[in-house]
């Protein structure tokens, strides 16, 4: 797998020209993309996720487009729709942003939930149906989806089962003092807003890696492991619906990927415990009263990590 950490080291340091001091973040957005999973941010405004988008499919080679959600937007300004071509006297097929490789949903629970539920079948299927034809999405699509914690008046929360759709959910977080006092340089010595990074890999060569990462070995003890973390959110007291198989396969699918941009055709159980936080903050929901004392998932995850076993892996 040492092509695959070259490439990897690569893309992260490019894109790490643009993003500054957010290297953890740029490698589990690259873990999920070469998962084949779609990803959520949730965060407080201006903290780069868009730029993060934009510069990590450049590096790719890939096809991206932005959607801002709005409370009047239509499933027809996503999926795009038939219109009637008074020339040729047909329906003509107008695509919509979701024809790309790297869609940014931004502001997504700003959108009502028939918007929000247009995108499902593509998450889901890779495809879209528009009067009854089925049309096939290029491969690789990615969903990079934001919602702003902040703010909540007027907007639409993502139901459960959409949030599942997502293979992790991360944040951004604020800069240090001396991150922000990089990105003010950067931007001086680029004299521009604009940015345009360097194409590291072809778009095949991206689906050439996910095919590899097939072949990553994950040890019957380490499978057991993930199985036993996921369990153990259905039994927390403080939890009251815990992670269904898809967290347990969402951890699997990204252990993999991290564990191959590391450079190994092998799964340790530091892999798992790297991956987990993002792989089920988003897919339990805690009890009332762990969350008015101000418990977050995050903090049940962390507990339960510390509580299971760790494997030993030969």
């Amino acid at each position: 797998m040492e092509d695959v950490r070259d490439v990897a080291n690569a893309i992260i340091k490019e894109v790490g020209r643009f993003i500054v001091g957010k290297e953890e973040v740029i490698k589990m957005v690259l873990s999920a993309i070469l998962s084949g999973g779609h990803i959520l941010f949730e965060d407080n405004p201006g903290l780069g996720k868009t730029m993060l988008a934009r510069t990590i499919a450049q590096t790719m080679g890939c096809d991206f487009k932005r959607v801002q959600f709005t409370p009047d937007l239509l499933p027809a300004d996503i999926t795009g729709t038939y219109i009637f071509d008074r020339k040729t006297g047909d329906f003509k097929l107008y695509r919509g942003p979701i024809f790309t490789n790297i869609l940014l949903a931004d502001e997504i629970n700003r959108a009502p939930p028939k918007t929000q539920s247009a995108l499902l079948e593509a998450m889901q299927e890779l495809q879209v149906t528009l009067e009854g034809e089925t049309y096939r999405l290029d491969d690789p699509f990615v969903v990079i989806a934001t919602q702003n914690p902040i703010e909540y008046e007027g907007t639409y929360p993502l139901p459960e089962a959409q949030l599942d759709r997502f293979l992790i959910r991360l944040r951004m977080g604020y800069p240090t003092i001396s991150e922000e006092i990089e990105i003010l340089r950067r931007r001086e010595d680029r004299k521009s807003d604009m940015f345009f990074a360097n194409k590291i890999i072809e778009k095949r060569e991206l689906l050439n890696i996910r095919e590899k990462i097939e072949n990553v070995t994950v040890e019957d003890s380490v499978k057991e492991y993930i199985v036993k973390i996921v369990h153990s959110t259905r039994n927390n007291r403080q939890v009251e619906v815990g992670a269904s198989p898809r967290g347990s396969l969402a951890i699997f699918k990204m252990a993999r990927a991290y564990a191959a941009i590391n450079g190994r055709d092998f799964v340790l159980p530091d892999d798992v415990k790297k991956v987990t936080l993002p792989c089920l903050s988003h897919r339990i929901i805690l009890k009332p009263e762990p969350w008015i004392r101000g418990v977050r998932p995050e903090d049940v995850i962390q507990d339960i990590l510390r509580e299971v076993p760790v494997p030993k892996v030969r």
